[in-house]
């Protein structure tokens, strides 16, 4: 996959959390911009790209801010990430990380995590066939620490405004999984606690996120990748 102007990628996922073990593939997450000409045409260009061998998924600029203004867990992370895992840093992919807390909202991180959190615990459920397969088993255990992952990043960030993408103690998420992979319903009380956690807690984001600084990033954006402007500028040469 050939993907040009890429302003942001990094290696995501279990890896990045300290989740991996070996075998485990290496996710990759990133962003792009499209040229703006191609945005004004009958056909616009796709706003992602998802490969496999090697896992990466790269998202349109455009995409990729309305994504995180709605909270979404996977997008948001890449703007946090730890600096030795990045792959491509841009001048305005650094402008993005510099305004990432803009991106958020009380309301949207506290339903896009809890979302995420409850949509792996109906994946458990759904695991939870009485096969007990070494298959099932792991699948089960990795829904189980994402789960927890899920629902611990999400109070952080809601809690602080502030995200750590590596987990402080991953084996007790190895832990986690391994006991919910052998009953599923034994996960129920972590996402009860968290879904009380966040009902209870003021959080110090703002209700809703600001998105005027994303909108003045993407015009930005836009502004750098229109061809047009140096055809212009060979014209009047």
């Amino acid at each position: 996959m050939t993907v040009q102007n890429i302003l942001l990628s990094g290696i995501v996922g279990s890896t990045a959390y300290g989740l991996a073990h070996a075998g485990s593939d290496v996710d990759r997450l990133g962003l792009f911009a499209a040229p703006t000409e191609a945005l004004h045409g009958l056909h616009p260009p796709k706003e992602s790209h998802v490969s496999t061998a090697p896992d990466r998924t790269l998202h349109e600029a455009a995409k990729w801010c309305r994504l995180a203004l709605g909270g979404n867990p996977t997008v948001t992370e890449l703007v946090w990430l730890p600096d030795d895992l990045y792959e491509v840093r841009t001048p305005l992919g650094d402008e993005l990380i510099g305004i990432r807390t803009t991106f958020l909202g009380a309301r949207r991180v506290r339903d896009a995590y809890l979302g995420y959190a409850a949509q792996q615990f109906r994946k458990l459920q759904s695991r939870g066939d009485g096969s007990f397969s070494a298959d099932t088993r792991r699948r089960t255990a990795k829904h189980a620490r994402h789960l927890k992952r899920l629902c611990g990043q999400g109070y952080e960030l809601y809690t602080t405004g502030r995200l750590t993408i590596r987990l402080e103690d991953p084996e007790s998420h190895h832990r986690f999984g391994e006991g919910v992979a052998a009953d599923p319903d034994a996960a129920l009380p972590l996402l009860r606690r968290f879904e009380a956690a966040f009902e209870e807690t003021r959080s110090v984001l703002p209700e809703q996120p600001d998105d005027r600084a994303a909108e003045a990033w993407l015009r930005r954006v836009r502004r750098h990748f229109y061809a047009a402007r140096d055809t212009e500028a060979d014209a009047l040469a």
